[in-house]
């Protein structure tokens, strides 16, 4: 079965990164759509969510912010989450996005809250 060409972006990129994935650095994985943006923070080797973080939540969308100040308060949400659960190095799953505009941004807050990737 031939897989189309998002799928190979998106394997691609994932699969440098379970390479060197360990129980000492977990994944930060971003999702975005034309409105809204997501990232969650994954534990490849238990297959578990450890912290998750959407700006279609409640208390983010009551902001009404543009979507590029939405990306920022997605991180520092995130960034709360990990240092509650004491995680500070994390690898960086972009997935099919290009690391540019909102993922830029997003990554950018987060480096700024004190994650390292």
């Amino acid at each position: 079965m031939k897989l189309s060409k998002i799928q190979r972006k998106k394997y691609r990129v994932r699969n440098k990164i379970k390479k060197f994935s360990s129980s000492e650095r977990y994944r930060l994985s971003v999702n975005r759509s034309a409105k809204n943006i997501s990232a969650q923070i994954i534990d490849d080797v238990k297959k578990i969510t450890l912290a998750f973080v959407s700006s279609n939540t409640n208390e983010i969308k009551s902001q009404k912010k543009n979507k590029k100040e939405l990306s920022k308060l997605v991180a520092e949400e995130l960034a709360k989450k990990a240092k509650n659960i004491k995680i500070t190095k994390v690898f960086f799953d972009r997935g099919i996005y290009k690391y540019h505009g909102r993922v830029k941004l997003l990554a950018d807050e987060l480096r700024k809250n004190g994650m390292e990737f």
